[in-house]
């Protein structure tokens, strides 16, 4: 049986190590949990494993805001201590504090 555990948590800031991107974490999949044409349309030569966790972002870059869905060997910690402008960050969390985004809704 597979342990995968989660590096980063819910409401953390990450970055893209290749692509110039930022987001808050708002779900974590264990593995890679999308379809199988979003994974094929990766470069093979690029194409992160299966077998680890994969983040949701609330994402921004430079010309717009997005939810991206990204490999954990992808990811590092945002060290800016800037906030992510995401229009939907107040449906899930509270104001930025401390470099991070505190959950604003009930888990179940």
């Amino acid at each position: 049986m597979l342990k995968s555990e989660a590096k980063y948590h819910l409401g953390q800031v990450l970055r893209h190590r290749k692509h110039p991107f930022r987001g808050v974490v708002f779900d974590v999949d264990a593995m890679f949990s999308n379809t199988e044409d979003w994974y094929d349309a990766i470069p093979e030569d690029s194409r992160p494993s299966r077998d680890q966790p994969f983040y949701h972002l609330l994402a921004e870059n430079d010309q717009s805001y997005y939810v991206a869905y990204v490999s954990e060997q992808n990811l590092v910690p945002d060290d800016t201590g800037e906030p992510v402008e995401h229009p939907d960050l107040s449906e899930l969390f509270g104001e930025f504090e401390d470099g991070r985004y505190p959950l604003q809704f009930q888990l179940n």
